[in-house]
């Protein structure tokens, strides 16, 4: 009897989640809109070249891989080996990519991309998932404006920190109430 109740719970929470899981087919926006991808950028990071997000703007680059997300800040690596099982790409700010100039610069923006992805490795140790979103949110309105993080759908955060997209939903509608605030 147990059992059953138990396979039962499973089969609902599968049912609830799995559509979830198809959003990078597509992205819907804050403002209702669809996010296009562009491809251009794609084939770029498919191609085996290596680029060096400019680090003298404020952009960089939300990377979809198969079960998560990655973000290259200024200044980070994309592409070659590393980006090939990209299959999607999200720019932030006036996306610029450079080709590095030298192997040593090529090595610098390797170690930048890691300093970027033991960042949010850092955010996602956090047990508590409305912490970890709280702190992707606080970092990107460190580098970006808030107006360019509010236009990043839920879902994009939510990989990037391993919640569910309603989680990201929710601390967004919590933060901008200044009535009802989380205590952690």
């Amino acid at each position: 009897m147990d059992s059953e109740k138990h396979q039962r719970y499973q089969a609902a929470m599968v049912s609830i989640y799995c559509p979830e899981t198809s959003f990078l087919n597509h992205l819907v926006m804050p403002d209702g809109t669809e996010q296009s991808y562009s491809s251009d950028i794609l084939k770029r990071l498919h191609s085996g070249e290596v680029f060096i997000v400019n680090s003298r703007k404020r952009n960089g680059l939300i990377l979809f891989k198969r079960y998560h997300a990655e973000f290259a800040g200024p200044g980070a690596a994309v592409g070659g080996d590393y980006d090939c099982d990209c299959q999607r790409v999200l720019s932030i700010g006036n996306l610029s990519l450079l080709p590095p100039e030298s192997n040593e610069e090529r090595q610098k923006a390797y170690l930048i991309r890691r300093q970027w992805i033991r960042l949010i490795r850092q955010i996602t140790e956090n047990p508590i998932p409305q912490q970890r979103v709280q702190k992707i949110l606080d970092q990107f309105e460190q580098y970006f404006t808030p107006e360019m993080v509010d236009d990043l759908p839920d879902a994009t955060f939510a990989l990037l920190v391993g919640v569910l997209p309603q989680t990201v939903g929710m601390i967004r509608r919590l933060g901008n109430d200044e009535n009802c605030r989380l205590n952690y």
